[in-house]
């Protein structure tokens, strides 16, 4: 299970309107400094998913994570903040040893 802030919510609905798009989608895959990286996609329409991903809601959007990432991020929060720094999606996943400073490269 991920669980995502109203703040998240609303950009992924704000994301899925501006493209038209069914969803968002988050995915971890090999690579990055810390051996993997979280990977953001689009997924115009229902059938660009793949059977084995799971659907949450945020308003009139998706956020579509697939079955092998979700073991590892099972419990995450998905946020996302707009500050001084930058506006940027933030996961905090307790199944993760070290991320690092960029927070899109994680170590489990």
């Amino acid at each position: 299970m991920i669980t995502l802030t109203e703040s998240a919510k609303a950009k992924i609905e704000e994301i899925c309107k501006n493209n038209n798009a069914y969803a968002v989608t988050l995915n971890l895959v090999g690579g990055g400094c810390a051996g993997f990286q979280y990977d953001w996609g689009i997924a115009e329409l229902k059938e660009d998913l793949d059977d084995d991903e799971e659907l949450f809601d945020a308003g009139e959007g998706k956020l579509a994570v697939n079955i092998v990432s979700l073991a590892y991020m099972a419990g995450s929060e998905v946020n996302y903040v707009n500050d001084i720094m930058g506006s940027m999606f933030e996961i905090n996943n307790p199944n993760a040893k070290s991320a690092c400073g960029c927070g899109t490269s994680v170590t489990f």
